[in-house]
């Protein structure tokens, strides 16, 4: 889908969205070009998009069908926005939670966690060895992580952001603090990520009041 676009705007096409892609509209964006030989490059990457995309739909309906035979899919599936499919690929991603002992180390595989930096932790001050006194510099969140994990995550705080319930409410919560919408999210995406864990440790039910326990 990404070469089909940047093939479009090597010859100066405007393409966002996602009518390129549709099959309704492809005579259209192909008249565009007008050179043959690149158009014959364009058609032939929409028959390539259109076998892949027969491809995505059996591949995604085994995978639900597979994942329905595991109980964590049901635990899942308790916490709001994570539908069938996100379940289903969470499964798939971490196989089981026990390869976290806390959620710090999840977050971190998930790519959500932030990463800080000193130059000197100690410093000597009149011939004395002290603790330096200056603040950890924040980094960002860590690069090396799984990037579907966070696409998950990511995606689900955004869609909860959006969406009327204990996670909205969570969020509004935030905001209400003072907090920017990007921290925001990310802190809900954290806290999402959180009550993940614990309930596919514990298998208990979601209950709205882990959104109140201790901040993420």
């Amino acid at each position: 889908m990404s070469r089909l676009k940047a093939l479009y705007r090597s010859w100066g096409i405007p393409c966002s969205g996602t009518q390129v892609y549709a099959p309704r509209h492809r005579d259209q964006w192909l008249s565009r070009i007008a050179q043959p030989g690149v158009r014959r490059r364009a058609e032939l990457f929409y028959q390539q998009l259109d076998g892949l995309l027969v491809v995505r739909h059996t591949v995604r309906g085994e995978l639900l069908t597979e994942s329905r035979k595991h109980q964590a899919v049901k635990i899942l599936r308790q916490i709001p926005l994570i539908g069938p499919l996100r379940a289903a690929l969470l499964l798939a991603l971490m196989q089981t939670p026990h390869r976290f002992r806390s959620k710090r180390q999840l977050w971190t595989y998930s790519g959500l966690g932030v990463e800080t930096h000193d130059s000197a932790q100690h410093r000597y001050v009149d011939g004395q060895l002290q603790r330096s006194k200056k603040p950890q510099q924040i980094r960002g969140l860590n690069q090396n992580h799984n990037h579907e994990m966070k696409r998950i995550f990511k995606s689900t705080a955004m869609s909860a952001s959006r969406c009327a319930g204990p996670l909205q409410d969570f969020y509004a919560g935030l905001l209400a603090k003072g907090m920017k919408p990007d921290m925001a999210r990310l802190t809900l995406a954290r806290k999402i990520a959180a009550i993940t864990l614990t309930l596919w440790k514990t298998g208990e039910r979601f209950d709205a009041e882990h959104l109140k326990s201790q901040a993420a």
